[in-house]
């Protein structure tokens, strides 16, 4: 099932710092999104480095809203899928349609032909859906009946999922989850922004209309453009490289993990850093870079072994652990 959402006209003039314009995207969403400034950080990251993002936590905790005042922030067009048990592959995709007035066949766009697409509960799909978004994800186009389409630009999905709800639901493999860029968990919010969220409902905000709340954009395509190719400028240094790689062969050791990070989560590693020394003013990538990006980059990359995590090990502990353990470079 979709859910149709209101375009936003024209695209915005490219900005004179896109530094500064992602950096406002902060108190912007601020209006309507109270708290989740990390979780803010991590989407722009994510478009940043053409990244996808899994939002996990439980129900009601704005997750859906946040990624509606991203859009609406950036000027972005967004739709919203909700993923459920007898969706269908072609729902997501797109699929050929019947003309009776041509007597052919033409292609009716999915709901994917977005910039910012929400996959809601994405694990209550079965896998065969789950893969539709596969292609897209990493080759930012659709086939459907041989033909390669392609997807906006920018295009980046964002998928929820809530981790207490197992019945009903079917795990992502493997391999979908190393397609996106990043796991962000969406916590529970502190009793001070809890009681600013009812003061705010009570004062008559509605999260459906985000206009009301007085989100405008500050931000466009040509921002995200601009940030970029200042985000491909970015120095590495080889001493910079060997500490993202020895990171990631170190989880490939670990005792707790039956998997560890595969290359390309080194290489996305190194990219979150990079778009993460930018954002905060630098034009090099330093270790605490590397540090802050770990997290939410690498823990859907690894897979415990069933008794560390009966012991209550968890993914987070364990490359926290390794992070520890790795030398810095100096």
């Amino acid at each position: 099932m979709t859910e149709p959402t209101t375009d936003i006209a024209g695209p915005a003039e490219p900005a004179g710092d896109p530094r500064a314009s992602l950096e406002s995207l902060r108190s912007e969403i601020a209006k309507a999104v109270v708290g989740q400034d990390p979780a803010v950080t991590g989407l722009v990251v994510a478009l940043l480095c053409r990244g996808h993002v899994l939002l996990e936590g439980v129900p009601g905790v704005a997750k859906t809203l946040l990624v509606r005042a991203l859009a609406s922030a950036l000027e972005l067009d967004t739709k919203r899928v909700q993923f459920t048990p007898d969706l269908m592959p072609s729902d997501v995709t797109g699929s050929l349609v019947y003309d009776t007035r041509t007597a052919e066949f033409s292609f009716q766009p999915g709901p994917v032909f977005t910039n910012l697409l929400l996959a809601d509960e994405i694990n209550r799909t079965p896998p065969k859906t789950q893969c539709s978004l596969l292609e897209a994800m990493e080759e930012r186009q659709v086939t459907v009946d041989g033909t390669p389409r392609k997807l906006p630009e920018p295009f980046l999905v964002a998928a929820t999922q809530n981790p207490v709800e197992y019945e009903g639901t079917y795990p992502l493999p493997e391999a979908q989850l190393d397609r996106f860029l990043l796991k962000l968990t969406i916590p529970l919010p502190s009793r001070e922004d809890e009681i600013d969220v009812l003061t705010r409902h009570a004062s008559g905000f509605d999260p459906r209309d985000l206009h009301a709340a007085g989100i405008r954009p500050v931000a466009g395509p040509a921002d995200l453009e601009a940030a970029r190719a200042a985000v491909a400028g970015t120095t590495v240094s080889p001493e910079i490289t060997a500490y993202v790689v020895d990171i990631c062969r170190a989880t490939r050791e670990s005792p707790s993990l039956t998997m560890g990070v595969s290359p390309r989560g080194a290489t996305a590693l190194l990219s979150t850093a990079r778009a993460w020394a930018w954002l905060t003013g630098r034009d090099y990538v330093i270790p605490d870079d590397v540090k802050a990006l770990a997290l939410p980059t690498l823990r859907h990359r690894v897979q415990l072994r069933p008794e560390a995590e009966m012991e209550g090990v968890t993914a987070d502990s364990v490359i926290n652990a390794v992070l520890a353990h790795v030398p810095v470079p100096r």
